[in-house]
């Protein structure tokens, strides 16, 4: 790729960071930009990068040709707006990656199990012995591999509609697509923009390319090679980890990794032994009877609805809330099992919660906080009970990510051993 005389990158955490670096690395000067005043600007600053904590003035873009702007930015903040205004090309780092890098690519979106999805595919590449890197969305980032990987190397990348909303040239030879459920709303407005954003990954595929993509979906843009999964495709293996949306990833992998060009005896292998990921349906212990299990990555409607269901006919003491995404609870509340035995609910969304508890007729107790719902329903929990951190919803309002809830939840039930 060309590269830029001079570059701006707009949010300088994981994915910004790596992005500022791997210019930096490549000889391009370049100049980040954080809301944080407070942000460690060590290893940036290390490298070259000239790092503008606490500002986002105009000035900034001067004689800048390329913004990368991270994923927790949004599209009408101050800098990326200016830059459209002069003609100045945003890109993902997601985007950067894929032209700095010469690898294969998969990319994997989807509303919910994105993450499960990319990981199970990383251990069929290395079941089958073949060299792959998992990053993107939550793992690391991609423009971290730039430089540390051979040609021979897969890349599985995780893919967010924040990431390919500023996609342009990223094109996957095998591009999957999970699911398609209304989510951050709150960011891009409307069911249609987000499914413009998810719909992305398959705009510059062609028919040397593969699109995986669920049982009767929609068409997709690009000229791909369509293939279509379903949960109860048959498998080389039954996957390990609980739930039917967990077969209906582990059909998507397989669609992808045999589009790929793996066997089905690595599939199969990597089937039956992987775990899954932390924060989706982890089972954080069994104590007298009861498991506490923790599903914080549930972080919408339709992923606690798919945790819940792993569980049928079991008793279930249910934790739910967090901050909101601009997402109804009607449909979660009418749809819950009568094997829910408690709700608590948590943080800012408590009122939404039980407003639509209460049209659904179902009880419900507001705990406001995770160590006051882990506490109370513990206490209410019986031999044969799952304790479920399933929250529906974000964390931004008392944590700083779901994986830092998580944590905490691993924490406060450790504290009941």
């Amino acid at each position: 790729m060309r590269l830029p005389r001079r570059a701006l990158v707009v949010g300088l955490a994981r994915s910004g960071e790596a992005a500022a670096l791997a210019l930096a690395r490549r000889g391009v000067p370049t100049v980040g930009v954080d809301r944080d005043p407070e942000l460690d600007t060590g290893r940036l600053a290390e490298a070259g990068v000239e790092v503008h904590p606490g500002t986002e003035e105009e000035r900034l873009l001067d004689d800048v040709e390329l913004l990368i702007k991270s994923p927790g930015v949004p599209g009408d903040s101050p800098l990326p707006a200016a830059a459209r205004k002069r003609g100045i090309p945003i890109w993902s780092e997601i985007e950067l990656g894929f032209r700095l890098l010469r690898n294969p690519f998969i990319g994997v979106t989807g509303t919910n199990g994105k993450t499960t999805t990319s990981e199970l595919l990383g251990a069929i590449f290395r079941a089958a012995g073949r060299p792959v890197a998992v990053t993107g969305n939550v793992g690391r980032p991609l423009t971290s591999f730039d430089g540390a990987l051979g040609p021979e190397a897969w890349i599985v990348c995780e893919l967010s509609s924040f990431q390919l909303e500023d996609a342009h040239r990223f094109r996957p030879r095998v591009a999957v697509l999970l699911n398609l459920e209304p989510d951050h709303l709150d960011r891009h407005g409307t069911f249609e923009s987000y499914r413009d954003a998810k719909l992305r990954i398959f705009q510059n595929q062609t028919e040397a390319d593969t699109a995986v993509v669920p049982r009767g979906f929609e068409l997709v843009p690009g000229g791909a090679t369509r293939i279509e999964f379903a949960a109860d495709d048959p498998l080389p293996a039954e996957p390990l980890v609980p739930g039917e949306h967990n077969r209906e990833n582990a059909a998507a992998a397989t669609a992808a990794a045999r589009a790929a060009g793996l066997d089905d005896d690595a599939i199969a292998e990597a089937l039956r032994t992987f775990p899954g990921v932390a924060h989706r349906l982890e089972l954080v212990a069994e104590i007298d009877g009861v498991r506490f299990v923790n599903d914080s990555k549930a972080t919408n409607t339709s992923a606690a609805r798919r945790g819940i269901a792993a569980y049928p006919g079991q008793p279930l003491r249910l934790i739910l809330g967090g901050s909101l995404k601009g997402e109804s609870f009607d449909e979660l509340a009418e749809g819950l099992p009568p094997t829910v035995r408690s709700i608590d609910l948590i943080g800012e969304a408590t009122d939404d919660l039980a407003a639509a508890l209460g049209r659904a007729g179902r009880d419900y107790r507001r705990s406001r906080d995770l160590a006051t719902a882990v506490g109370a329903a513990a206490g209410d929990a019986e031999s044969g009970d799952v304790l479920l951190l399933s929250p529906a919803c974000a964390s931004y309002d008392q944590f700083k990510n779901f994986e830092e809830r998580g944590d905490m939840f691993r924490r406060l039930v450790k504290d009941l051993w």
